[in-house]
C-alpha cells in the first residue's frame, strides 16, 4: 500500500462533526472521570465506532501534561503464576484507563537499557514484581518522583509501596495440614537466598513448627534451591530422598517445585503420594489440579494483588510524598489429594 492508498487517521474533529458535538465533548467522552451527559457520551461513542476512531494517547498525554503509561517490570514469563499476575495487572490498569508498558527483566544485560527506555516515555508509575531487578533500579525512579509499587518484594525501600501475599499465614496452614495428615519428618524446599517470598515462607514454616503447631513433628531439612522451577524441584527431591532418613512431608515455596518433587519421588524412589509422602505447594497454578498431581497448595490471589498494587500506585500518583505502605493480601488453602 502506497501513501495515496493508505487510509488517513480519523481525528477527534471527525468524530465531533459526525456526532454533532464540540471537540471538547469528544475529549470528555473518552475521559472516564470527566463530566458529560450519558446521552452525549453514547452519541460520541457511536460516531467513534462508525468511523473507527482510536484515541491518540500520546497526544492526550502531551495536552494534559499527565502520562497514562505505567511501566511493569517482570521476569519469568514462562512461570504460570507470574503470567496470571501480569494478566491481572494489565486488566486492572486498563480499567483505570492506564496503559501498561511491560519490560522483561529476565536478561540482566538488557535490564538497564530497558529501564532507561521506560524513563524516556515519562511513565507515570512503575510496578515491579517478585522476579524483577534489584532495588537500585526502583530507587532511580523514585529519584525522578515516579511512584513505585513492588509486589511480593521486601519492604525495605523508603518511598516505595509494597503489596505481598500473606506468606506467614500460608506457611502456618501448610505446617498444620502436614501434621494433621500424619507427617512427622518435614522438609522445606525453596530459593530462600534469591526470593523474598521463599525466605518469608520458610521462616514462618519453621516458626510454626517451633512454637507448638507441630505436635511431635520436626523440621528435618531445609533445602535452599537456586530457583522456584520444576527443574529445581527435581534436583531438591534427589537430595531429600537419597538421605538415609527421608522426609514424609514437604512444603515447597512454589507449585512448580512441588510438582518436581512429586515426579522424582514417584519415578525414581517409588514413593506413593500421599501414602508415603505428603506434599504442599504455593501459588495454585493450573497444573496443580491435574489428575497426575492433585496438589494441595496455597492459592495466591493475583487479582487481589493487582488491585491493591494499582490502588496504591494511583493514590501515589496523586500525592507522591509520604511514608511507605504495605498491603497484605490473604491466601486460600486448596486441599487436594497430595496432602488431604
Amino acid at each position: 500500500m502506497n501513501d495515496k492508498e493508505r487510509k488517513p487517521w480519523v481525528t477527534a474533529s471527525d468524530v465531533a462533526a459526525r456526532a454533532g458535538v464540540s471537540r471538547s465533548a469528544v475529549s470528555r467522552a473518552f475521559s472516564p472521570t470527566a463530566s458529560i451527559a450519558p446521552q452525549t457520551r453514547e452519541r460520541v461513542m457511536a460516531a467513534a465506532r462508525a468511523l473507527g476512531y482510536q484515541v491518540n494517547l500520546i497526544a492526550r498525554d502531551m495536552i494534559t501534561q499527565r502520562s497514562s503509561m505505567i511501566g511493569v517490570v517482570t521476569a519469568g514469563f514462562e512461570n504460570p503464576f507470574r503470567a496470571r499476575l501480569l494478566s491481572d495487572l494489565m486488566a486492572t490498569l486498563g480499567q483505570r484507563a492506564l496503559t501498561p508498558l511491560v519490560t522483561n527483566a529476565e536478561d540482566p544485560r538488557q535490564v538497564r537499557q530497558s529501564l532507561e527506555q521506560l524513563l524516556s516515555y515519562r511513565i507515570a508509575g512503575l510496578v515491579m514484581t517478585s522476579a524483577s531487578p534489584p532495588l537500585s533500579v526502583a530507587q532511580q525512579y523514585l529519584e525522578h518522583r515516579i511512584p513505585v509499587v513492588m509486589i511480593n518484594r521486601e519492604a525495605n525501600l523508603p518511598g516505595a509501596d509494597v503489596v505481598v501475599s500473606d506468606n506467614a499465614a500460608g506457611a502456618v496452614h501448610a505446617a498444620q495440614r502436614l501434621v494433621r495428615a500424619g507427617a512427622r519428618r518435614l522438609a522445606f524446599v525453596g530459593p530462600r537466598g534469591a526470593s523474598y517470598s521463599a525466605r518469608s515462607r520458610a521462616a514462618a514454616f519453621e516458626q510454626a513448627l517451633g512454637r507448638g503447631d507441630a505436635f511431635g513433628a520436626t523440621l528435618a531439612r531445609v533445602l535452599d534451591t537456586p530457583s522456584d522451577t520444576h527443574a529445581s524441584g527435581i534436583d531438591a527431591a534427589r537430595q531429600l530422598f537419597a538421605a538415609s532418613e527421608r522426609p514424609d512431608g514437604v512444603f515447597c515455596s512454589s507449585d512448580l517445585l512441588a510438582l518436581g518433587v512429586i515426579d522424582v519421588a514417584r519415578s525414581e524412589f517409588g514413593l506413593r503420594v500421599p501414602d508415603d509422602l505428603c506434599v504442599i505447594g504455593f501459588d495454585d497454578i493450573p497444573a496443580a489440579e491435574y489428575d497426575a498431581y492433585r496438589l494441595t497448595t496455597l492459592r495466591q490471589d493475583t487479582r487481589g494483588l493487582a488491585h491493591a498494587a494499582i490502588d496504591l500506585l494511583a493514590d501515589r500518583m496523586q500525592t507522591f510524598d509520604g511514608p511507605s505502605r504495605t498491603r497484605v493480601v490473604p491466601v486460600a488453602q486448596v486441599v487436594r489429594d497430595s496432602c488431604a
